[in-house]
């Protein structure tokens, strides 16, 4: 596996596929062989996704766009990749018809590399892509790009070496069927001894208890190294809520961690309250927010770590402070609405991730 600015112009000998809804086992020459019938394709069948009758292609059958997408059934889990290894996945792209969710945050991605029980992602699809319900923004960072209308976008790059399986829960109670476009482009290739496992978490804290620090993540066993997350922030009090400090324990850190950073919006790459607005940028961005300070404002930001890895060798736990200000400039301990995705590589076998919260604490109101 090869960083693809300094191997672009080197012969290979991976091969390259790619898994959509008309190819869903990504077979070389088998893309866009589904038929106008009732009758599902016996590889549909075999991975145990849903089917339907796609009457816009009755007219011109069979390489026409039969089935371009797959509907989510309610309190179902649907298989979106299955292959064998080795490989590694190089760009994932997907789109959910919102009309038809009524919570993103119901829609649960897992993914389990080499037949492992545990996933080693575990998020709501929507703050995967950094696009968290009522959190909505234009991503323009370099592993995750978030493009007019929805369209989500993952550059990470995710290595397996016997198996890959991913897939999306839907716990919504009643038949709504979302629909899920989606395209997961990997090759087939060797994997290096020093090349990690991809892993991705979630955790929300609504609100977050007095005088406590937000975890962004905890529990985080083995060697390997940080590589960003996601923060949405819905504020619950008046003025200026970003003056907290992120803190990064690893290794044995106990009540002091190693790494400490000087207030939240600096960590994000911004300075003085984001007084001059919103930005993206490819490793940092604060992309939904109001400057002003009403409660009830919902901001979202984002940090990559990819020039800068955080590097652990036995653990890791991240915090992030809430603090605002109250009279004679004194700091306020916030019981804001946070939630974070964290995005880790690591060798197997990987402690088990938070759990997540029941749909109702999920969903953003």
């Amino acid at each position: 596996m090869h960083n693809f600015l300094s191997s672009i112009t080197k012969s290979s000998d991976a091969k390259s596929r790619s898994i959509t809804a008309e190819n869903v086992y990504g077979e070389p020459g088998r893309g866009g062989m589904a038929e106008v019938s009732d009758t599902p394709q016996p590889e549909v069948a075999k991975i145990g996704q849903g089917w339907w009758n796609n009457e816009n292609a009755r007219e011109l059958g069979q390489k026409w766009k039969v089935r371009p997408a797959i509907g989510l059934a309610a309190k179902s889990v649907t298989t979106i990749m299955d292959v064998d290894g080795p490989g590694c996945i190089k760009h994932i792209w997907m789109t959910v018809d919102v009309r038809k969710c009524s919570s993103k945050r119901w829609l649960i991605l897992r993914m389990y590399w080499d037949d492992e029980t545990t996933p080693s992602v575990e998020v709501p699809l929507g703050d995967f892509f950094c696009y968290a319900e009522k959190h909505e923004a234009e991503v323009r960072a370099i592993p995750i790009n978030v493009n007019s209308d929805g369209g989500l976008n993952c550059y990470f790059p995710m290595p397996f070496r016997k198996h890959a399986r991913i897939t999306v829960e839907n716990l919504a109670e009643i038949e709504e069927y979302p629909t899920l476009f989606y395209s997961i482009n990997y090759t087939l290739e060797d994997i290096g001894d020093d090349d990690v496992y991809f892993h991705s978490s979630f955790h929300r804290s609504n609100p977050l208890p007095l005088g406590e620090d937000f975890v962004i993540v905890d529990n985080i066993r083995g060697q390997g190294h940080f590589v960003g997350c996601y923060m949405t922030w819905q504020q619950n009090n008046a003025g200026w809520w970003g003056e907290g400090e992120i803190k990064m324990f690893m290794d044995g850190d106990d009540e002091f961690p190693t790494i400490c950073g000087t207030g939240t919006e600096d960590y994000f790459g911004g300075a003085w309250c984001f007084r001059k607005g919103l930005y993206t940028a490819p490793f940092l961005g604060y992309v939904k927010g109001e400057t002003d300070g009403k409660p009830g404002t919902r901001h979202a930001l984002y940090r990559f770590h990819l020039p800068d890895p955080v590097y652990f060798a036995e653990s890791l736990r991240i915090t992030m402070q809430a603090i605002g200000w109250r009279s004679e400039r004194r700091y306020l301990p916030l019981q804001d609405d946070i939630s974070a995705v964290a995005y880790w590589y690591q060798r197997e076998p990987h402690a088990p991730l938070r759990p997540l919260p029941d749909r109702n604490y999920l969903e953003v109101i």
